[in-house]
C-alpha cells in the first residue's frame, strides 16, 4: 500500500550475474580474443625459444610465463566485463590517478633495461611498463571528463582532458616513448571528434602534431635515428628491421613450415616487437591475414555496437579504447612489414610480455564492459517520458 500510495517503486528480483553478462555481451569478440591468446602461444613455442638457450633457461620458460600472464589477464578481462559502465568509471579514474604518478616516478626509479627508454620498473623478479596501464585509464578519464562537458553547469570537460593528454604526450616523448604517446593523442583526437569537436581544431592538431615531430627529429637522437632508418632505402640487412622484412618475403603466402624459422635466432625481439615476422617466416601470409581480420573483427564489431549507444560516456569511452587497440596492432605490423618506422609496441595478447599482456586484457574488459547490449528504448519514448517524469533523468 505505501509503494502505491507515494508512488514508490518495487524491487524487482534481477537476473543472475552470470546469464546476464552471457546474454549481453559479444561473444564473438570474446572468441577472437581467445584465438589471438592461443596464436601468441604457438609463436611463443617457437620464437622464445632461441632467447632462453641464450639466457641458459628452460626451453619453454618464456612460453610458460606468457602462459601465466595470460591467464591473468582473460580472467581479469572477463571480471571487468561484467562491471557495470558506473563501477567501470570509478575503477578507470583510480587506475588512472595510480598509473599517472607511477609513470611521473619513472625518471627518479625507473630502468631502461639497456634500450635507451625509461618506462620500466624493476621488481627483481619481473617489471612493470606503467605506460601500459595508463592508456585505458586516460581514455575512461576523457571520456568521464567529455561527458561532463554536455551537461548543463558542467566543467569544461573538453579542455580538462586536452590539457592532461598534453601533459601525458610530453612525459612519454621525454622518456622516450613515442608509440605510446602516438596511441594517446590517436584516442583522444578520434574521441574528440566524436564528441563533437570542429573540424579546424583537428586540422591545426594535425599541424601542431607535425611540428612537434620536426622540433623531436631535431633534438632527439633517438627518434631521428628511427625516421632515417626507416627512410633510407638502402635497409642494412643486419639490423631488425632487416632480419624481419627478409623474413616475411621468405614466407612468402605457405610460410617455410613449423619450425623452419631462421629469423628467430636472428632477431632479439623475435617474441616481442616483432613476432609477426615470425608468423610470416613459418606459417605465410596466410596467418598473418587470419591475425589481422580477428583484429579487425574485435574493432569493427564494438564500433558497430557503440554506434547505438546514447550514453555519451559509454559511447567515447568504448571508441577510445577500440581505437587504441586497434592502432597499436596497426603500428606493430606496420613496423615489421616496413610500412613504418620502428616504435618498440608490443602486439596485444601475441607478444610476449606482462605488462602488455595484462594491460591488453584489462583495456578488454573495460570494452566488453561498454558494448554489452543494454535497452536503449526509442528517442520519443525517452523525450516523452522526460515530459511526463523530468526527474527520471539522472546524470550519473
Amino acid at each position: 500500500m505505501t509503494e502505491m500510495a507515494f508512488g514508490g517503486v518495487v524491487q524487482q528480483p534481477s537476473d543472475p550475474i552470470l546469464p546476464k553478462w552471457w546474454r549481453s555481451v559479444d561473444r564473438l569478440s570474446i572468441a577472437c580474443i581467445l584465438a589471438l591468446f592461443m596464436i601468441g602461444i604457438l609463436l611463443g613455442l617457437a620464437a622464445s625459444v632461441p632467447l632462453a638457450t641464450r639466457n641458459g633457461l628452460p626451453q619453454f620458460y618464456y612460453v610458460y610465463k606468457q602462459v601465466f600472464f595470460g591467464l591473468v589477464s582473460l580472467s581479469l578481462m572477463l571480471v571487468i566485463s561484467m562491471m557495470s559502465p558506473q563501477l567501470l568509471r570509478r575503477l578507470g579514474i583510480c587506475g588512472f590517478a595510480v598509473c599517472l604518478t607511477a609513470v611521473l616516478l619513472l625518471p627518479v626509479f625507473g630502468t631502461d633495461y639497456g634500450k635507451g627508454a625509461i618506462r620500466w620498473f624493476s621488481l627483481g623478479f619481473t617489471s612493470i611498463q606503467p605506460s601500459e596501464f595508463l592508456k585505458p585509464g586516460f581514455v575512461v578519464f576523457s571520456a568521464w571528463m567529455m561527458a561532463s562537458a554536455y551537461k548543463v553547469g558542467g566543467p569544461p570537460g573538453k579542455r580538462i582532458s586536452f590539457a592532461v593528454m598534453l601533459g601525458i604526450v610530453l612525459m612519454l616523448a621525454l622518456q622516450p616513448d613515442f608509440g605510446q604517446a602516438i596511441l594517446i593523442l590517436a584516442a583522444w583526437g578520434v574521441m574528440y571528434f566524436v564528441a563533437g569537436a570542429p573540424i579546424i581544431l583537428l586540422v591545426l592538431m594535425a599541424g601542431g602534431v607535425v611540428s612537434a615531430g620536426l622540433f623531436s627529429y631535431n633534438n632527439s637522437e633517438h627518434f631521428a635515428g628511427r625516421i632515417d632508418g626507416f627512410l633510407n632505402p638502402d635497409l642494412d640487412p643486419r639490423t631488425q628491421l632487416g632480419y624481419a622484412a627478409n623474413a616475411i618475403q621468405e614466407g612468402g603466402f605457405f610460410g617455410v613450415g613449423v619450425g623452419q624459422g631462421q629469423v628467430k635466432w636472428s632477431l632479439p625481439d623475435a617474441h616481442t616487437d616483432f613476432i609477426i615476422a615470425v608468423a610470416a617466416e613459418e606459417y605465410g601470409l596466410i596467418l598473418v591475414f587470419i591475425i589481422l581480420a580477428l583484429f579487425a573483427t574485435i574493432t569493427v564489431r564494438s564500433l558497430f555496437r557503440l554506434v547505438r549507444e546514447r550514453d555519451p560516456f559509454i559511447r567515447l569511452a568504448g571508441t577510445g579504447i577500440a581505437v587504441m587497440f586497434a592502432m597499436q596492432a596497426m603500428i606493430n605490423m606496420g613496423v615489421a612489414a616496413r610500412l613504418l618506422p620502428a616504435k618498440g609496441m608490443t602486439l596485444p595478447f601475441i607478444s610476449y610480455g606482462g605488462s602488455s599482456m595484462v594491460a591488453a586484457g584489462l583495456a578488454m574488459g573495460f570494452l566488453l564492459a561498454l558494448t554489452r547490449s543494454r535497452a536503449q528504448g526509442d528517442m520519443g519514448d525517452l523525450l516523452g517520458q522526460a515530459r511526463h517524469h523530468p526527474r527520471i533523468i539522472r546524470h550519473d
